[in-house]
């Protein structure tokens, strides 16, 4: 699919597609967690278990995101798009008729697979659509702008579907939608892969990295309960440490790698790639706190909390589409580095906020970190696509999203520890420890945007491509970029 091929209203409507597929995908992400009493409490379960509806789902979509971008690449971009979809609606299908958990869990393990092999066909999609420059940056706007709309919405609707319709319609919500992607996809989206080039996969880099990712982040996800100096994480991380460093050597020596070096020295596509690991962090890091700081502390129900996050939503999307159409005026870096600046001030306003105190720091918090959220993804996502060629766009968009899936983890389990060990200091889970505990994860979150600052003005210090003569400027500098995303 190129470009030239389609008309402007075309292009539009591919994205309005596309889009829609991405809001669902991120929707199943946040959508269960206001569901998960309400699958508790019919399954009749007891302990921990029900959190392995949501491991299973990431564990699942973080290791499989590389291979499934590059097969997206070879095997044709629709071709892979519909096949998830397929995947998708079966899978949610049996998460709502799934009579014991282990069948959720598996059940949400192949909806997993099915969010990894669509999310990196659906951008590489949306880039090779719109060129490169202002039509683009638009396109990515709107898409950052769906990706923090889906995260906060879900927390809302979830619980809304789950009081009126049942859990099981959290996940059977996508059937219908699903089912009309697979009937309009054919006729709106066209093939695209590279004809002249092999379709041969590096198979042996496929079974190092993914196992790889699968074990990091599982380890990263039970860090909270078992700590990062057990014996057993410790072990897992050498061994992540292990097929890490086979993979590279395999890549060294491949004919046809999974991942091409030549990307990776490209500095937009390192900063763009290292922004989104850091925004991941930071986001995740701050929810899964701010989460625990509204139930346990202020007990707020999850339908106010929603309402609250609402707020976040709408920013999000403002902030998104603001910082595209000003990246052209000023520098990516500078663009980006305001959007750090505004999730670190939402984070230290989050900080000062006390237990049984007034609430008028919370709507101003949420007011900044959103704005701050989707200008940084979007600008993320700039850098890390400016340059792009066709050939390469499914590789590099599972390669962003991996970063902010894996970057989306470790902000979780920092967060979460900081949180715990705070608490436990000062004795124990009283309203004060507990307040104490999160306003330090909170700082924690705080410190991770500090760290995207430093990252936005080192290495996004180069104007955009958002107007063609920027796009041919940062394209002689280096030979191949990549494109991300958020998931």
């Amino acid at each position: 699919m190129t470009t030239s091929n389609l008309s402007q209203t075309r292009r539009w409507q591919v994205l309005a597609l596309l889009g829609t597929a991405f809001f669902m995908t991120i929707l199943d992400g946040t959508s269960l967690l206001a569901a998960l009493p309400a699958i508790e409490g019919h399954l009749r379960l007891h302990g921990p278990a029900i959190q392995w509806t949501v491991t299973a789902y990431a564990l699942a979509f973080s290791g499989l995101l590389l291979l499934c971008g590059r097969a997206a690449d070879l095997l044709g971009r629709r071709r892979v798009f519909i096949a998830g979809m397929v995947l998708r609606v079966v899978a949610s299908l049996a998460c709502g008729l799934a009579p014991s958990i282990q069948a959720l869990v598996a059940a949400r393990a192949v909806q997993g697979v099915s969010a990894a092999i669509i999310a990196p066909a659906a951008l590489s999609m949306v880039m090779n659509t719109f060129p490169e420059g202002i039509e683009r940056n638009k396109a990515l706007g709107i898409w950052g702008g769906l990706g923090g709309f889906g995260a906060t919405a879900g927390l809302l609707l979830g619980g809304i579907i789950t009081d009126i319709f049942g859990w099981q319609w959290v996940f059977w919500v996508n059937v219908p939608v699903g089912t009309l992607m697979l009937v309009l996809a054919p006729a709106m989206l066209r093939e695209s892969r590279d004809r002249a080039r092999s379709r041969s996969f590096d198979i042996p880099g496929a079974l190092t990295i993914a196992p790889a990712l699968v074990l990091l982040v599982y380890v990263i996800t039970r860090v909270p309960t078992s700590g990062w100096a057990n014996g057993q994480s410790i072990g897992l991380l050498a061994a992540v440490a292990v097929l890490v460093w086979m993979f590279i050597l395999i890549e060294k020596r491949s004919v046809a790698p999974l991942v091409s070096f030549q990307l990776l020295r490209s500095r937009m596509l390192l900063g763009g790639n290292l922004l989104l690991l850091i925004a991941g962090m930071t986001v995740d890091g701050m929810l899964v706190t701010l989460t625990s700081f509204v139930q346990q502390v202020l007990g707020w129900p999850a339908a106010q909390f929603g309402l609250a996050a609402a707020m976040m939503t709408v920013t999000a999307a403002a902030g998104a589409l603001l910082s595209q159409r000003i990246v052209p005026r000023i520098s990516l870096g500078r663009v980006a580095a305001a959007g750090t600046v505004l999730l670190g001030c939402g984070c230290l306003l989050l900080t000062r906020i006390p237990a049984g105190g007034p609430m008028s720091l919370l709507p101003a918090a949420l007011f900044l970190f959103g704005a701050g959220m989707g200008a940084v993804t979007v600008c993320a996502q700039i850098a890390a696509l400016t340059g792009v060629t066709e050939k390469d766009s499914g590789l590099a968009a599972g390669l962003a999203d991996t970063s902010f899936a894996v970057g989306t983890a470790v902000g979780t389990a920092i967060c979460t520890s900081v949180a715990a060990a705070r608490t436990s200091a000062i004795g124990g889970p009283t309203p004060l420890a507990l307040t104490t505990g999160q306003h330090a994860a909170f700082g924690a979150a705080g410190v991770f945007a500090a760290l995207a600052l430093i990252t936005a003005l080192t290495l996004l210090s180069k104007r955009s491509g958002l107007s063609r003569s920027v796009s041919a400027d940062a394209s002689e500098n280096v030979s191949t970029r990549a494109p991300s995303t958020p998931p």
